[in-house]
């Protein structure tokens, strides 16, 4: 046997599941570990005369699961390192073993060979038992990691790791969270083990009061009807990678994080999907709307450990409120134009506040005073003209910023600086409200142009590295000419 690690399944219990193939390996193992003795194949395992060690001691030592496993694959992978080592484990290597998880990464890093000899999972035999098709959907959770593995009641679940009444107490009173206390549901003990076969279906409410529970029950869960369906790809993965990072063993800088440090992060990657959006880089903007969505998620997990909220109350929420905003679509409301939607919209929204501007004050509190101040005005101005308070075309708007723009020449002309600073907020506000009226949105109409300024500055840069000069010893006409050569390229 060449050097490094073998991993190799025992099957689900019976002897008569043991590949032929794998029980050579343990025959001519220099170094054999047992994940555990407790398991149906085992004792015959030892009548073969096969010597082994096992690692049975370390579920009494170690303070939780993960640093009994982390000892585990630790110990593997140091034999490793002084000759060839077989890891058998119960069922098949790659279905709920986390130490070999740990193994493979580690040894990865390491460069140590790994092999992999397949046997059949318990999860077949339960398939088998039940009579059941997972390519129709199915779950696999550890029972004993709920809170960060919740299961979807629209879609079948096995939950492993049932091993005793008093664990059965704990997953049930995870899953009546998100199951009906009467969902019948099926607890199977010693799939694919002959003689030790044996399932039960009951009400979940029942499960931790069957006495037979050992190391070799699962628990199926059938789909709840007319649960709702989760997308393709859920974001229980991401929401379990910032459980992990804000954990006592996760990242010392998340840890850190609350919501207020966290704000210049959601701003920042807000504007970097704007700015993706505007270059209509798609492939970019896939990247950045997930590193917004990562800020979402974070915000998310720091409320849930405080005890607020969760990100599915967070999806729950929203949802809920666009269907409550579209009567036209989820309702029998009729509505023919985007203008009574946007009216219906409102109405709705002021419904839900209780902010009838009439009784609890202007109808301008509504819209964020921390947003961007080109943002804020183009809002605020929208909020006003719903009540009249606007010019019945662009043109009345386009007069007001022809005068503000005089207003200011003539606080330049004075030297007035304070008078100067507030015309000039005077006429970026008369500005946006000229682009209002034409329906462009400001805040991206500016955020093109800095893209562009931007594109045009580099091209100026780049036709000074060309020539070996260096931008401050350039002229500006110099500098304008490369200028006006990139927006002849750019059209």
């Amino acid at each position: 046997m060449t050097a490094g690690i073998t991993i190799v399944g025992l099957g689900p219990g019976g002897k008569d599941s043991l590949p032929p193939v794998n029980l050579d390996i343990l025959r001519g193992a220099d170094k054999l570990f047992l994940r555990t003795t407790v398991h149906p194949v085992v004792e015959w395992i030892k009548n073969q005369q096969i010597g082994f060690d096992s690692f049975d001691l370390y579920y009494e030592s170690g303070a939780d699961f993960n640093q009994i496993y982390e000892a585990m694959a630790g110990k593997v992978l140091e034999a490793a390192a002084t000759g060839p080592v077989v890891y058998a484990v119960p069922g098949h290597p790659l279905v709920a073993e986390t130490a070999v998880e740990i193994i493979l990464r580690e040894a990865d890093r390491l460069g140590i060979n790994i092999k992999i000899v397949p046997a059949m999972s318990f999860l077949d035999a339960v398939y088998a038992v039940l009579r059941i098709d997972p390519v129709k959907g199915m779950q696999v959770v550890d029972g004993l990691r709920l809170d960060t593995q919740p299961t979807n009641p629209a879609v079948g679940a096995v939950v492993v790791q049932v091993y005793s009444r008093l664990v059965a107490g704990d997953i049930k009173l995870a899953l009546l969270e998100l199951y009906p206390a009467e969902h019948q549901v099926t607890l199977v003990r010693g799939a694919g083990v002959p003689g030790e076969e044996r399932f039960e279906t009951m009400p979940l409410y029942n499960i931790d009061r069957v006495n037979w529970i050992d190391h070799l029950t699962s628990l199926y869960l059938p789909p709840v009807a007319g649960a709702r369906k989760e997308c393709r790809f859920p974001m229980d993965e991401l929401v379990n990678i910032l459980v992990r990072l804000r954990s006592e063993n996760g990242c010392p800088w998340d840890r850190e994080q609350n919501h207020h440090t966290l704000t210049r992060y959601l701003v920042e990657e807000t504007y970097e999907v704007l700015e993706t959006i505007q270059q209509e880089d798609m492939y970019k903007l896939c990247e950045e709307l997930g590193d917004l969505l990562l800020q979402i998620v974070f915000h998310a997990q720091i409320a849930r450990e405080r005890g607020y909220f969760d990100i599915n109350d967070v999806v729950d929420g929203v949802s809920r409120k666009m269907v409550r905003r579209h009567p036209h679509v989820f309702g029998d409301l009729q509505l023919e134009s985007s203008d009574e939607v946007r009216a219906t919209w409102e109405k709705i929204k002021q419904t839900e506040r209780g902010d009838d501007a009439g009784q609890n004050g202007s109808i301008l509190d509504g819209v964020p005073r921390g947003l961007p101040a080109l943002l804020h005005a183009y809002k605020i101005q929208a909020r006003a003209a719903r009540t009249g308070f606007d010019w019945p075309d662009y043109k009345g708007a386009l007069r007001k910023l022809e005068e503000e723009l005089t207003e200011w020449k003539e606080a330049l002309e004075s030297g007035n600086l304070d008078q100067l600073k507030q015309e000039t907020g005077d006429i970026l506000f008369a500005a946006v409200n000229v682009a209002r009226q034409l329906k462009i949105d400001p805040e991206l109409a500016l955020t093109a142009t800095n893209g562009k300024f931007h594109r045009r500055f580099r091209y100026i840069e780049n036709k000074a590295a060309e020539k070996g000069q260096e931008l401050n010893d350039m002229t500006l006409n110099e500098m304008d000419f490369f200028w006006e050569q990139a927006k002849k390229e750019e059209k």
